[in-house]
């Protein structure tokens, strides 16, 4: 199985990528046998079908990398070190996770994977997708002298294991404005606030490791990150693909786009 999948436009190149590092499923026989059964047959936290949801985007310019793999097997979106990203108190769960979001023990027989076994998953898993996402934000900067990077999640409306309420349905973050321009910040914004959805900025999600890893506004390498509710693009029961409700979201999310290739001629 191949790490990710590169999804070339289908028109004329713009400098933007879309990261899609959530909506692998793959998991290796040998890692699937520790698991639990109950929750490695479902993969809750993944991101489902938001390579899908974006498929449009080549359309528009976009390059789009994909993740193959689950997060359960590496977490893309952590710091390899497992320096945390928030600390008030949620579920913090590491570039290799024992636990889902709500705490739930992923593995069986009280299994941990040790420091070797984190280290093998990383180099493995978790550096080469970084390292692909980091050539071809180089090769799109080097060819347009800018370039933003958008990465695109999902998450179920409710995690108590994060926060009690329910999530806004759609969360922009850049790590508290530094991770891209106040321009393309502002774009962002503009496309996504007063059209039908919750919005907020910042919080609870202000950009995983990605984000904040890539984002370098000062060497014109921007990175935004959006979290939205499953509700937005799935059923009420958030495990199947929703046509009415992707279609009605994709309105807002092609806007979005659109926008910021607009903007990105000013920066």
């Amino acid at each position: 199985m191949e790490i990710f999948k590169i999804i070339e436009p289908k028109t004329s190149k713009v400098p933007i990528i879309i990261s899609v590092p959530h909506a692998g499923t793959f998991i290796p026989d040998d890692i699937k046998s520790k698991m639990n059964p109950e929750l490695s047959d479902k993969l809750d936290d993944t991101d489902w079908f938001i390579d899908k949801l974006y498929s449009f985007a080549v359309d528009l310019g976009i390059t789009i990398i994909t993740a193959n793999y689950s997060r359960w097997v590496v977490d893309l979106n952590r710091n390899p070190k497992n320096q945390p990203l928030y600390n008030d108190g949620r579920v913090i769960t590491d570039v290799v996770t024992v636990t889902d979001f709500n705490g739930n023990h992923i593995y069986r027989d009280d299994y941990i994977p040790d420091s070797e076994e984190v280290a093998r998953r990383v180099e493995l898993f978790h550096k080469p997708y970084h390292e692909k996402l980091n050539e071809l934000l180089n090769e799109i900067n080097a060819e347009f002298g800018k370039v933003l990077l958008f990465d695109a999640h999902s998450i179920r409306k409710s995690v108590p294991g994060i926060r009690s309420e329910d999530f806004p349905d759609l969360i922009l973050g850049d790590n508290d404005e530094t991770t891209a321009s106040p321009e393309l910040i502002e774009a962002a914004i503009d496309s996504l606030q007063n059209k039908g959805y919750e919005f907020s900025h910042n919080h609870p999600f202000k950009g995983g490791y990605i984000t904040r890893s890539f984002g370098k506004p000062a060497e014109k390498i921007h990175a935004l990150q959006l979290e939205m509710c499953k509700t937005n693009y799935m059923d009420a029961s958030e495990m199947c693909y929703d046509e009415t409700n992707a279609e009605r979201i994709q309105v807002v999310l092609k806007e979005t786009l659109v926008n910021l290739i607009e903007q990105m001629k000013f920066i």
